[in-house]
C-alpha cells in the first residue's frame, strides 16, 4: 500500500484554517510521492515496506521560501559598511551601487559560476528545513543575462529535484544602457525580453519593483498586461519605501502576492483582500535597512489577508540564509505569533506561489515534502536562533538524513 512509512513521530499538519493541527504518536504513509495516510500509528494499515523510525521527532511540511534572489554574482559587503555609517539605500543606488552593482557582476559571470554559487546558498537553506523555493531573475536586465539566470534556475530545479518557481524580474531596476529612459525599457521588456523568455519555457511568474526609485504604477501596469496576455501570473515588490498605489494597481491583476508591503494603508489592504492575494513579509530586509515603518499586520488580520514569510535572500539588503531566522524576526519585529509565522513559511508561502493544492500542509493527496525536527515543542523551530534543528527532509521520494 505504501512506498515508505514514517513512524514514532508527532505531526504538525497545518491542515485546518487555524491552529497547528497537531497529531501525537503519528504515522505518515507515502505512495508515489504523495501523502497517502496521515493519522495516529494505531490507525495505520499494515504494511511490510521500509519504515523510517523518527525516534519521537516532530514533523512539519517542509518549509517554503517564497521570495528569494538566490542567483547572482559578486558581493555588496562594502555597502553594509556604508549603511552602518548612515548612508541611505537610495544614495548608494544613485552612486552606482545597489542593484546595478550586482547586475554588472552577474552579467560578467558564467552560467556555471552562477549555478555553483546558488547551489551553496540552497544547501544552507535546505539543511534549515526548506525544500521549495521561488527564485527571481532581475540581475541581468538584458535578454542574454536574464535568460542565463533563468536557465540556471531551471538547471537547479531539474538537478536537485526540488520545486522551484522561476520568476522573471526584468523590471528590477533600469539598466545603464536605458538610463533615464524607464518607459523605453518597459517597452523593450514587453516587446522583446518577456515574450522571448516565455517562448523558451523559462518563466513561471512575473514580478516588478514598483517604487519611486524604480518603476511607476503605470509602467508596471503595462508589463503586467503583457504578462496577462501571455497567461503568466504576477506578483509585485510593493509599498517597501513609500505608498504609491502599487498593491492597489496590482490587485486588478489578481497577483499571487504583494511583497514587503510596509507602507500599506487600510484601503490598500482592503484591495488586497478583495483580490485574494497574499502579503509576503520580508523582515530580514526591514532589519538590514533599519526601517521604521512596519507592515500593518493587524490590518491584514482584520481583513483576512494571508501572510507569508520569506528570507528575501539577496546580496544587498538581505544576505540571509536561514528561513527560521526570518520566521523569528517576523515575530519579534512585526508581531506575528509563532503559529502565524510557521503558517507563513508553509501553507501561506505555498499560497504566495500558487502551490497550495499540492504543498504547505500535511494532508492526504498532497506532495510528501516532510521536514523532521529534533525539538521537544514544534514552536522551538521559530524560538531557537541558529543550531541544526532539522534532522532530515523527505523530498521527491528521497530521505535526506542530516544527523549522519
Amino acid at each position: 500500500m505504501f512506498d515508505a512509512i514514517f513512524k514514532n513521530l508527532h505531526a504538525v499538519t497545518l491542515a485546518d484554517a487555524h491552529g497547528l493541527g497537531i497529531i501525537k504518536n503519528a504515522a505518515i504513509g507515502v505512495q508515489n510521492g504523495a501523502i497517502a495516510f496521515i493519522g495516529t500509528e494505531n490507525d495505520l494499515p499494515g504494511s511490510s515496506v521500509y519504515i523510517f523510525d523518527q525516534k519521537g521527532a516532530w514533523v512539519t511540511p517542509a518549509l517554503i521560501d517564497c521570495h528569494t534572489h538566490l542567483i547572482y554574482a559578486g558581493t555588496r559587503v562594502h555597502e553594509h559598511q556604508r549603511r552602518l555609517s548612515g548612508e541611505s539605500y537610495e544614495s548608494m543606488a544613485a552612486s552606482g551601487g545597489g542593484i546595478l552593482s550586482t547586475v554588472s557582476a552577474t552579467r560578467a559571470a558564467s552560467e556555471d559560476e552562477l549555478e555553483q554559487n546558488a547551489l551553496a546558498r540552497i544547501k544552507s537553506l535546505f539543511q534549515d528545513g526548506v525544500a521549495a523555493f521561488e527564485i527571481k531573475s532581475g540581475y541581468g536586465l538584458d535578454k542574454k543575462s536574464e535568460e542565463k539566470m533563468l536557465r540556471v534556475a531551471t538547471k537547479l530545479q531539474e538537478g536537485l529535484g526540488l520545486k522551484i518557481q522561476r520568476t522573471f524580474l526584468g523590471a528590477h531596476a533600469i539598466p545603464p544602457e536605458f538610463s533615464g529612459r524607464g518607459d523605453d525599457y518597459i517597452d523593450h521588456l514587453c516587446a522583446e525580453i518577456l515574450p522571448h523568455l516565455h517562448a523558451l519555457g523559462l518563466i513561471d511568474a512575473v514580478d516588478a519593483f514598483c517604487e519611486k526609485m524604480a518603476f511607476s504604477t503605470t509602467q508596471v501596469e503595462k508589463l503586467f498586461k503583457t504578462a496577462q496576455h501571455l497567461k503568466l501570473p504576477v506578483k509585485i515588490h510593493a509599498e517597501q519605501r513609500s505608498l504609491i498605489g502599487a498593491s492597489k494597481m496590482a490587485a486588478r491583476f489578481k497577483p499571487l502576492s504583494c511583497d514587503h508591503v510596509e507602507y500599506c494603508d487600510e484601503e490598500t489592504v482592503q484591495a488586497m483582500a478583495e483580490c485574494g492575494t497574499v502579503a509576503t513579509l520580508l523582515p530580514c530586509a526591514y532589519y538590514t535597512l533599519r526601517e521604521k515603518i512596519k507592515p500593518p499586520v493587524d490590518l491584514f488580520k482584520k481583513h483576512g489577508v494571508p501572510m507569508a514569510v520569506a528570507t528575501d535572500h539577496n546580496p544587498g539588503t538581505s544576505p540571509v540564509l536561514s528561513l527560521r531566522l526570518a520566521m523569528n524576526m517576523a515575530c519579534v519585529l512585526f508581531g506575528l505569533s509563532a503559529e502565524e509565522s510557521l503558517r507563513g513559511a508553509t501553507i501561506n508561502a505555498a499560497r504566495a506561489l500558487g502551490w497550495q493544492k499540492t504543498l504547505g500542509s500535511l494532508e492526504a493527496g498532497k506532495d510528501a515534502q516532510l521536514a523532521f525536527w529534533n525539538v521537544n515543542d514544534p514552536l522551538e523551530i521559530i524560538y531557537t536562533l541558529g543550531g541544526k534543528l532539522c534532522s532530515g527532509l523527505y523530498v521527491s521520494g528521497n530521505y535526506h538524513d542530516f544527523t549522519a
